[in-house]
């Protein structure tokens, strides 16, 4: 495989909301991001992954955009963006943008255009129909909402203020085309392609993912925009499977650097999805995982284990109350030693955790309040106290609560009101802390960034070869990397408990380890005990 420099890159995704606000009004922005380029630098990332800061009425937050070549003045300006850039790059860190194409906001000008009349030159650019077939809503409803002006419904596949893109139209694509190009003209590092596997759709079969265009639709956009830079792309992609990113990344097909695939993100789902989370069975994890690493053989994977759509991962798998610190170190060890790009999620380098509000109202997100109409109050599928749990447990909100930058007034995030309550633990649970201890779960982040990108291990941990060790065991995740420099072996713990490790092997050295005193030798593993070692 022809390497690329995005293949030893971490990234790390900011979502600019919840980051740092530098004006007092309780919402973070991009003179924030800039501020803390500095602590991003000293953990060692070299890309971020910017969620949206386009102009927005905010119904998703900024995943419903209504200006694609204008910055939210909640975010700042053009200015401040340029700025990003090139302060980014002063440190060595490129700025990846998000981008969202499948759908608009209702208040973009295409959108307004196109709803005037059934002959505006616009009404092409969205998805207009007579009657509506049963297709739903990822927000729940129906995905088609009538609109009195022309006396048509329009497709929406997330709520009614996000009408999705009629990708058939030549024109749409022209237009996006121009305005991809207009962004990389600007200097940034490549963009992240937000539900991309949706734009292929073809509504009237019912077939909204995975369509039989998208990938022509991507080859396409390759040609004409990000295929001539040297950037990084990742789509997200919620129903792909090792074969279909393959069509995505292999290098040979021009379509994308890489992309999100969710299988390992949806083990714990039950009957109603997120909303009735169940226990995660934990062979099938590593299963999963584990194909991911050896079936993707010509494209590149994405290693993650939060986002902004997730909840915190040391609350959902690992354990947020004794072993908070070991479990967290735990996670990342195993997941950034496996081969792919890893993604960090703001606040996951100091093990920020799950947030549980007094009340409903307490939640901003529209998926959660979407949902709650759709499965308590309409369907009554849930009671409010069953819904509820899965909020806890799952609700994009837990990874939305601001920053934790330090102990003083609102974290140090705003001198104002934030505009999501933070989690009242930030007390504890802090940057200022984090750095201030030498054993803390972010200087185990920055040295395995730098086993990743500059130790004599790294061909080794991008390149190298997997194999999974201990199959059925229910307690431990091994594996070795190794190529024909170095073999390296990670075994973890993914328990509470103290437990035996079954495995015979031959340690030169202990490469990293989240406990002091860990031996050549372990017989047995302490709670969520992870650690790297070189075999002889």
């Amino acid at each position: 495989m022809k390497k690329k420099w995005w293949h030893k890159s971490v990234v790390y995704q900011i979502y600019p909301k919840s980051f740092k606000d530098t004006t007092g009004n309780g919402i973070g922005d991009l003179k924030g991001i800039i501020k803390k380029l500095d602590y991003l630098k000293t953990l060692g990332i070299d890309v971020i992954w910017l969620s949206p800061v386009y102009q927005s009425p905010m119904e998703d937050n900024g995943y419903d955009i209504s200006d694609y070549q204008a910055i939210d003045p909640l975010f700042g300006d053009l200015d401040d963006m340029d700025l990003l850039i090139e302060e980014g790059n002063k440190r060595g860190i490129k700025i990846v943008m998000d981008l969202v194409v499948n759908h608009t906001s209702k208040e973009h000008k295409w959108f307004k255009e196109s709803r005037k009349s059934k002959d505006n030159p616009y009404r092409d650019y969205y998805i207009w129909r007579d009657e509506p077939n049963d297709l739903r809503s990822t927000f729940g409803g129906s995905a088609w909402t009538y609109d009195d002006k022309t006396n048509q419904y329009y497709f929406h596949n997330f709520a009614k203020g996000q009408p999705d893109l009629n990708w058939e139209n030549p024109v749409v694509q022209d237009e996006i085309h121009r305005m991809i190009n207009w962004w990389l003209d600007r200097g940034i590092g490549g963009f992240r392609m937000d539900v991309i596997d949706l734009i292929g759709k073809e509504i009237d079969k019912k077939i909204v993912g995975n369509g039989p265009r998208l990938h022509p639709l991507l080859q396409e956009m390759n040609k004409q925009t990000f295929g001539n830079y040297d950037v990084l792309t990742v789509g997200e992609t919620w129903g792909a499977n090792p074969h279909i990113a393959e069509l995505y990344s292999d290098p040979e097909r021009n379509e994308l650097s890489m992309i999100f695939q969710f299988e390992h993100m949806m083990l714990d789902w039950g009957p109603l999805g997120k909303w009735t989370p169940k226990d995660l069975d934990f062979i099938q994890l590593k299963n999963v995982l584990s194909k991911w690493q050896t079936e993707l053989k010509r494209g590149w994977n994405s290693l993650f284990w939060n986002n902004h759509d997730l909840p915190r991962i040391v609350s959902r798998w690992g354990d947020d109350k004794v072993y908070r610190v070991e479990s967290a170190k735990m996670l990342a060890i195993i997941l950034h030693m496996m081969k792919g790009t890893p993604y960090i999620y703001q606040g996951e380098e100091i093990g920020m955790t799950n947030v549980k509000f007094d009340s409903l109202e307490e939640y901003n997100d529209v998926e959660i309040h979407g949902s709650y109409q759709d499965i308590v109050v309409e369907n009554k599928y849930l009671k409010h106290n069953e819904f509820m749990q899965g909020v806890y447990q799952m609700g994009r909100d837990n990874a939305r609560t601001p920053m934790q930058w330090n102990d003083g007034k609102e974290a140090g995030f705003t001198e104002g009101t934030p505009w999501l309550k933070l989690n009242p633990n930030y007390k504890e649970i802090n940057v200022e802390n984090a750095l201030e201890r030498n054993n803390s779960i972010f200087y185990t982040y920055q040295s395995l960034i730098q086993l990743r990108k500059n130790s004599p291990y790294s061909d080794t941990i991008v390149y190298g070869e997997y194999k999974l060790l201990l199959n059925d065991d229910e307690n431990v995740f091994a594996y070795i990397r190794s190529d024909e420099n170095h073999e390296l072996l990670v075994i973890a713990n993914f328990t509470n408990e103290e437990v035996p490790l079954n495995l015979e092997y031959e340690a030169k050295k202990i490469i990293l380890s989240n406990y002091k005193d860990t031996s050549f030798k372990q017989s047995l593993l302490r709670p969520y005990e992870a650690i790297i070692y070189e075999l002889k």
